[in-house]
């Protein structure tokens, strides 16, 4: 093992450890701009959130629609910051991610129907199928969040 690190060490062009400095400066900045962004994104959603008429039901879809952007926005630096400490992207935090988008659209097209009750039957077909389609992939993407968990234990 210390024998191929020293070879890869010494067949690249770079140093391996200023190649690991880079890609560290370069997670840190893209973690500071993900919060940011999610701060932004906070804000912007409160201020949307007061201006919004009616409030019910209109702000509070856009409310929960907004939260759950967040949360994948924060997810999403969670998943950059955990690259920090393990060394590696964890796949359950991007399968959670996948989850959580998927939650978010079925529920946005839910709202929308609630809503919108001229919607012609091919938009409505749609709609529903769109739905369909996210439940899936919310089962499929739970069973895959079920199988890595199940391979890690199985790996202890």
């Amino acid at each position: 093992m210390a024998k191929e690190e020293k070879d890869r060490v010494e067949t690249s062009i770079l140093p391996l450890k200023y190649v690991d400095l880079v890609e560290d400066i370069f997670h840190a900045v893209l973690a500071i701009a993900l919060f940011a962004i999610g701060v932004g994104a906070f804000f912007f959603s409160i201020k949307r959130l007061l201006e919004t008429a009616p409030f019910f039901p209109n702000g509070m879809i856009q409310g929960v629609n907004d939260i759950l952007f967040i949360v994948i926005i924060l997810e999403i630096l969670r998943t950059v910051i955990s690259r920090f400490t393990d060394g590696v992207y964890q796949l359950d935090k991007f399968l959670i991610i996948g989850v959580i988008a998927a939650v978010r659209h079925i529920l946005t097209v839910g709202a929308s129907l609630t809503l919108e009750s001229g919607k012609s039957d091919t938009a409505f077909e749609r709609a529903i199928y769109e739905m369909g389609l996210n439940a899936l992939i919310v089962v499929a993407l739970v069973f895959a969040i079920f199988m890595s968990k199940s391979a890690h234990r199985k790996a202890k």
